[in-house]
């Protein structure tokens, strides 16, 4: 599949690196392009024969599965600047809307980020997914020899089918967290893995794992 990544960040670099070990071809979208450049030799190092492309902001949105690796503001402002250009397709928000402090959330009761991203994008499908999982264990695809999990969440059965796939591919375990109101819950999962990675000197190398 041909899929895009907005952002050329850690996380730009951690969905990017499964995603190509998963065999899929990526454009990055980043308004540094020489740092998306240098992504893109990574990820092509790293994978030989891996088909990575850079593009501008505004550019590179005509595949069909755009991945918004953005902190929330961007991935808000981003989407009302380019909502015609995403209408129709599958949008992956891994956001989480932490507040000034890192210690809560800055979205309302009731909402989350990612019903906030369908709200401005009515035309796309937005599916939440990676936002528990951080940067570095996505490189590396897995903790204390463990495949991560992905937690996916979405209004549009298909998409989260892709999703879920894309995940699998990558060498992770996808679960489907069911609807996207369900994103409220991952959110707060995600703060509170990040409150405690300092207590517990974690180093941002942890996992939520689903165990029956």
């Amino acid at each position: 599949m041909d899929i895009t990544i907005v952002g050329t960040g850690n996380m730009g670099r951690g969905i990017g690196t499964r995603l190509v070990a998963g065999g899929h071809n990526v454009t990055l979208v980043g308004r540094d392009l020489d740092k998306a450049e240098a992504l893109a030799g990574t990820l092509r190092s790293g994978y030989p024969g891996a088909r990575v492309t850079v593009a501008k902001p505004g550019e590179g949105l005509t595949n069909g599965l755009v991945v918004l690796a953005l902190p929330y503001a961007a991935a808000l402002d981003f989407a009302r600047t380019n909502a015609t250009a995403l209408a129709g397709k599958t949008i992956v928000d891994i956001t989480n809307p932490l507040n000034g402090s890192y210690d809560g959330l800055a979205t309302d009761p009731g909402t989350s980020a990612a019903e906030t991203l369908a709200v401005l994008l009515p035309d796309s499908r937005v599916v939440k997914a990676f936002n528990t999982t951080f940067a570095g264990t996505l490189v590396a695809g897995n903790v204390a020899g463990q495949p991560l999990d992905v937690f996916v969440a979405a209004n549009d059965d298909a998409a989260k089918a892709a999703v879920l796939q894309l995940v699998a591919d990558g060498g992770l375990r996808g679960i489907d967290a069911g609807k996207l109101e369900r994103a409220r819950q991952l959110e707060g999962l995600a703060l509170l893995g990040i409150t405690l990675q300092m207590p517990l000197g974690l180093g941002f190398q942890s996992a939520w794992r689903l165990v029956a």
